[in-house]
């Protein structure tokens, strides 16, 4: 009874927040705006949280929640689409809907594969808004008894979950992850301030990489150099064929299916770090192991398109439990949507669900209300969507990489926002293309400081109980939820190691020999080894053991892959180049592709960003986009003028370049 006390008018106060208009108006913004980037292939919410999280600052947060909640929710839905019509994957979530989403366009049925996909996004999506609210009611107690103990284990079996579950080659998932923590320790130790990675000579690492740039490094570039290469069409043909109202009496049909896969995506989501990886593959593979006929499977199959469509929304729901009540992100989404509720001044975890839970109410009910604007919307703007996918991306690329830069510099106001958002895209570049899971990357990063501070904490404070006593340093450590919790991470290990090669984040698996997959993993274990020793050299203790104890494993990890190399052969899975993919040789290659980008940073640098686009975007047009002079100019002068509109809407200042230290000048060119 104590219970619903609290819990119906936290329900009452988060419909009143959610249903006024301006929440409804940001709520529909992020939506829309999720529409426009799931629509793209590959960016997928990742990057579009990270293209929005610089613009939270200062926000009103029920505004902020409702614009990140409706581009979360709605992207599982729209990048259906790149699935359906391209073949391409629109996210990691959305992989399995192509081996059966594309053959039924392919036949004159896209149409009805998307109806049947909205259908299911949709049931999903208000399956898994509906679990989350009555778990936060019935695990509340059981959430507000975890004590540092508890968070530290439950952050550890997030670790081990995204390290394992996050590839094929399960020790590749293993290096990611550690990458990524060890990413995440440069600059200042958050326990003695301790410089970690040579930040004595580099100011600006010394607050270490900041989310935003890490998001759209890892993510929203290498999507976009890929797509960018090919120089086409996303697709060939705008027309969408018959079957609207087949696809919805398809997926009443197969109503149970659909309802088993959403529980997959629950449970899913609701383990730290699997997320978008392993979701869609998970209820694929049971949609086909359950089925009577399996011989369409592949060719057309209607439940082929259910199934992941299914349980890909529901993920989102799962993904807010760990998120939402432990802090722990359930995806690489959900670890933007962690530093977006850092902005906003909120700190996700029990202290949350006991204090804000009308806030957290709010979240979840946003996510189901999302998912029927989303899908709603995904059916009426259907035919120009499709008719969308036709422009080429050489003509999308250029505004991309503009919203990126803009983006980036928001993070700190700093043009070295700019060379770090380079660097780091090339290693983004690099592991897509090798095949290192991205997602363990980003999440590793995002608990990497988190579980530091657990770490530090948890042993002092052990470490004055032992000093007292044995039994009470036992006693404090060795609580029953912490054992289960350590037989939970055991046995997710164990099963992830024999499960890892059903889990990709890239369909394809091409190889083309040793040398270069070799050289690159030869130049990431280098560079642990360099950072281990670099945590060897800090004298503070505390400081050093968390990222001397993820380096050693991470370097154990690559020597091991490196040993492992020498004796597979040149077509194991070890050596996928995904740079000899079924496109063959890409239209340009892609250093020229990535020096146009590299062409806007540095011209950014020198003159700032508005002069930059100028001098980007019409020999861009020009000669990449093969345009004549005055369609090339009508097109820079639209990206610049959209540019301008977006700083002066939100307040946000320009990138400045050397010429602003001596010219005076006046805005936007400050």
């Amino acid at each position: 009874m104590d219970l619903l006390a609290t819990a119906v008018p936290a329900l009452g106060d988060a419909f009143s927040l959610i249903l006024r208009p301006s929440q409804l108006m940001f709520l529909v913004a992020g939506v829309l705006l999720g529409l426009s980037i799931g629509v793209l292939p590959g960016l997928g919410g990742i990057a579009g949280l990270a293209l929005v999280l610089p613009f939270m600052y200062g926000m009103e947060p029920v505004a902020g929640l409702a614009l990140m909640v409706g581009l979360v929710a709605v992207i599982p839905t729209s990048d259906t689409f790149s699935s359906v019509l391209l073949g391409i994957p629109g996210s990691s979530a959305s992989q399995a809907t192509v081996l059966d989403g594309f053959p039924l366009s392919k036949q004159g049925h896209a149409a009805r594969a998307l109806s049947a996909a909205f259908a299911s996004s949709l049931f999903g999506g208000l399956f898994g808004a509906l679990i989350l609210t009555f778990f936060i009611l019935i695990a509340r107690p059981l959430i507000l008894s975890f004590g540092l103990p508890e968070m530290l284990m439950i952050t550890v079996l997030g670790l081990s979950m995204v390290a394992i579950l996050a590839g094929r080659v399960p020790l590749k998932g293993v290096m990611a992850a550690g990458l990524g923590i060890l990413a995440g320790t440069v600059g200042a130790a958050p326990a003695g301030g301790s410089l970690r990675m040579s930040t004595y000579d580099i100011p600006y690492l010394v607050d270490g990489f900041q989310l935003v740039i890490v998001g759209l490094a890892i993510y929203a570039v290498p999507e976009i150099v890929s797509l960018l290469r090919r120089d086409r069409p996303i697709s060939n043909s705008g027309k969408l064929g018959d079957g609207w109202a087949q696809g919805i009496r398809d997926w009443w049909q197969h109503k149970w299916l659909s309802l088993r896969c959403a529980v997959i995506g629950v449970l899913v989501g609701v383990i730290p770090g699997l997320g978008g990886s392993v979701v869609d593959w998970l209820a694929y593979g049971s949609a086909v192991q359950t089925a009577k006929d399996r011989s369409k499977f592949g060719q057309g199959d209607i439940r082929g398109v259910i199934a992941p469509e299914s349980s890909n929304n529901a993920k989102e729901g799962g993904g807010l439990v760990p998120t939402l009540i432990f802090g722990i992100p359930g995806s690489g989404s959900m670890a933007i949507f962690l530093g977006g509720l850092a902005l906003l001044n909120m700190t996700p975890g029990p202290q949350m669900i006991r204090t804000q839970l009308d806030t957290t109410y709010t979240i979840v009910w946003s996510l189901a209300l999302a998912n029927v604007i989303g899908a709603g919307l995904c059916i009426v703007l259907s035919r120009w969507i499709a008719k969308l996918t036709t422009i080429r991306f050489t003509v999308l690329a250029p505004y991309l990489f503009m919203l990126i830069a803009f983006a980036a510099f928001q993070s700190r106001q700093s043009t070295a926002d700019l060379a770090a958002l380079l660097a780091l895209g090339v290693l983004g570049i690099l592991l897509r293309r090798f095949d290192f899971s991205r997602p363990a990357f980003l999440i590793g990063f995002v608990l990497s400081n988190q579980t530091e501070v657990f770490v530090n904490q948890v042993f002092q404070v052990a470490g004055a109980r032992f000093r007292r006593s044995m039994e009470t340093g036992w006693d404090y450590l060795l609580t029953p939820i912490s054992i289960g919790l350590l037989i939970i991470i055991v046995v997710s290990i164990f099963v992830g190691i024999r499960a890892s090669k059903n889990i990709r984040e890239n369909i394809d698996a091409p190889t083309s020999g040793k040398f270069a997959p070799m050289l690159f993993l030869g130049c990431l274990t280098a560079y642990v080894a360099v950072a281990t020793w670099d945590a060897w050299s800090v004298n503070r203790l505390q400081d050093k053991i968390f990222p001397l104890t993820i380096g050693l494993v991470t370097l154990a990890s690559g020597l091991v892959l490196l040993v492992q190399a020498t004796r597979r052969p040149a077509t194991d899975e070890l050596f996928i180049d995904l740079e000899q993919g079924e496109d063959g040789a890409a239209a340009s290659g892609l250093w020229l592709t990535l020096g146009w980008f590299l062409g806007l940073l540095v011209l950014t640098s020198l003159f700032g960003l508005v002069i930059a686009l100028v001098a980007f975007l019409l020999p861009f047009f020009r000669l990449r986009g093969s345009f004549g002079w005055w369609r090339s100019l009508l097109a820079t002068a639209g990206g610049v003028a959209f540019i301008l509109m977006l700083a002066s809407v939100l307040g946000r200042d320009f990138p400045p370049g050397l010429l602003q230290r001596f010219v005076d000048l006046p805005w936007p060119l400050t």
